[in-house]
């Protein structure tokens, strides 16, 4: 009985022991970020904050103070072993958007929305959600990364661009659809020099099984000319999708412009991402085959896992 008996004290020491809050070395987190942060003993989270006083935004008419709404901000929590888990939301001008979430996923970082908090602001400000695993040093990396980016941006250029580099989009269309659909796979629509093709998925919501005419759908919009085209809409995709479907979007250099959900008590559930991309009319339709190729393989991937 006392062996049984001390053998379950150590099970119980270790258990508790084992769910103890880990330590946050937030030392390397601020040495790291080049910022001070604060500590939360209730909720055992470090949060290390960036004012974008940098940023003269008026909303609604109205001079907003960064502490208003406009502060970048990183939080740490530890998980299992000496990771750290954390979750951040930064500020960002439109031009800031893209060449952040590239800093963020070449430090290993996720980036899980993107979204506007106001209207009528100018300029107009976004915000953009991003997240991770790992040590303390990794994770500051990636944020001290991607707070630079931005800042590089801004010393290139004080005044926020009001339009993606490239030639003016042709006000008429003359857009070849044969040979986008031939790289795209599927047969679309023509209107007006215009092209666009639409790809269906399948999900329930409140007993109701739906798709692709109710919205549940992932679309490509073309016009302007084969050689100066725009193309844009949006990929609808499952959660372990998303990270595959972002990084190479922006590896074939096409512009995310929004993530964020349409529907709520979805199943599963389905995030959206839209886009906008400049270019060859015929690469840009090569881009997105990747990308749908890519989204296709996470998915495959988490069918080959048992998810």
């Amino acid at each position: 009985m006392p062996n049984i008996l001390a053998a379950v004290l150590v099970l119980l020491f270790s258990a508790a022991a084992f769910s103890a809050p880990g330590k946050i070395d937030s030392a390397t987190i601020e040495q790291t970020i080049g910022a001070k942060g604060t500590y939360s003993g209730k909720e055992n989270v470090f949060k290390v904050s960036s004012p974008r006083a940098d940023i003269q935004a008026q909303v609604d008419g109205w001079a907003m103070p960064p502490f208003m709404g406009l502060t970048s901000y990183a939080a740490f929590t530890p998980t299992k072993g000496n990771q750290l888990m954390l979750m951040g939301d930064t500020v960002l001008l439109q031009d800031e958007v893209n060449p952040a979430m590239d800093a963020a996923f070449a430090s290993g970082l996720e980036v899980t929305a993107l979204h506007n908090h106001f209207f009528f602001d100018q300029p107009k400000v976004y915000f953009m959600h991003i997240g991770g695993t790992g040590d303390a040093r990794k994770l500051a990396t990636g944020v001290k990364n991607v707070w630079d980016r931005i800042k590089e941006v801004r010393a290139a250029n004080k005044e926020a661009a009001d339009r993606f580099a490239g030639d003016p989009i042709p006000a008429k269309s003359s857009i070849s659809a044969v040979p986008l659909e031939k790289i795209l796979g599927t047969q679309g629509q023509a209107s007006n020099g215009m092209f666009k093709a639409v790809w269906g998925l399948t999900a329930r919501m409140h007993g109701v099984r739906f798709g692709k005419e109710m919205g549940l759908n992932t679309w490509a919009a073309f016009a302007g000319s084969d050689e100066n085209a725009v193309v844009d809409g949006d990929f609808a995709m499952h959660e372990n999708e998303l990270q595959s479907v972002l990084r190479t979007m922006r590896k074939e250099g096409v512009n995310v412009v929004a993530i964020h959900s349409h529907m709520s008590s979805e199943q599963p559930r389905i995030l959206f991402m839209h886009y906008w991309g400049r270019g060859k009319a015929a690469d840009l339709a090569q881009s997105l085959h990747n990308v749908l190729a890519a989204q296709r393989a996470a998915g495959e991937g988490k069918m080959a896992h048992g998810g």
